[in-house]
């Protein structure tokens, strides 16, 4: 009983929560999907801090999606055996994993240190920041110790598949009941972030202004070079 809730039933009352509560604070907080920009307050760590935890998740993001949704057949198909993979997910998750780590923390001593920044935070962005960083550094636990340290797991035959059985409407349990403790924490902490994401500042994710990148170019033409001569303002004293 205690595998179905939380690997069958858990996956889709977060899924239910992140997509019903998107919608509902689109419709009734359209213009609150932002992080709340405290730049003002302070900047200099801040332009350290949010570009490497940017980034740093970023490839986090990615590696899930290449593990999790590709199939492991696939990559065999492709050239790239489960030893060449294990190598490049675990150097490159340890890389991903360190860089969103350390920029969060880069972040959270911002924040601590600076008092106007200190007070603008709610205990909404408290929760937040604790569910996120318990998310990141169980990830990066499960990348270094179960992967490195431990000798490696084939997750793709387990978790993965477990996982797109979830959006296939057929889900696993016993795939997860299987699979090592810290890949479990992992994903118990992931479903609680994104069950609270539409709640927090982490929603403005979903308005990143991704157009901007297919919208034709603005060109601007200086407005005086069109006007006529005899238009144009002079700088010499005139009879008036």
């Amino acid at each position: 009983m205690t595998d179905i809730l939380l690997w069958v039933a858990a996956p889709y009352v977060t899924l239910v929560l992140l997509i019903a509560g998107t919608i509902w604070r689109y419709r009734h907080d359209r213009f609150g999907l932002t992080t709340r920009s405290s730049q003002l307050y302070e900047s200099r760590l801040l332009r350290i801090g949010s570009p490497i935890f940017h980034f740093g998740l970023l490839f986090v993001v990615g590696g899930h999606v290449l593990g999790l949704l590709v199939p492991k057949s696939l990559t065999e198909l492709v050239g790239v055996d489960e030893e060449r993979y294990h190598l490049v997910s675990l150097g490159l998750g340890t890389v991903a994993g360190v860089a969103a780590i350390g920029g969060l923390g880069v972040l959270l001593l911002r924040r601590w240190r600076t008092p106007a920044v200190r007070a603008a935070t709610t205990r909404n962005d408290t929760v937040m920041y604790v569910l996120l960083g318990v998310a990141l550094v169980a990830g990066l636990t499960t990348t270094v110790f179960t992967n490195g340290v431990g000798g490696g797991y084939d997750y793709r035959t387990t978790v993965a598949p477990w996982f797109r059985g979830v959006f296939a409407l057929h889900p696993d349990p016993a795939l997860m009941a299987g699979a090592p403790l810290t890949y479990r924490i992992h994903v118990l902490a992931g479903m609680v972030l994104f069950a609270f994401w539409p709640f927090s500042r982490l929603v403005h994710a979903f308005s990143a202004p991704v157009r901007y990148l297919f919208r034709p170019y603005i060109v601007y033409r200086s407005r005086t070079a069109r006007l006529p001569a005899r238009r144009r303002m002079s700088r010499q004293w005139q009879r008036m």
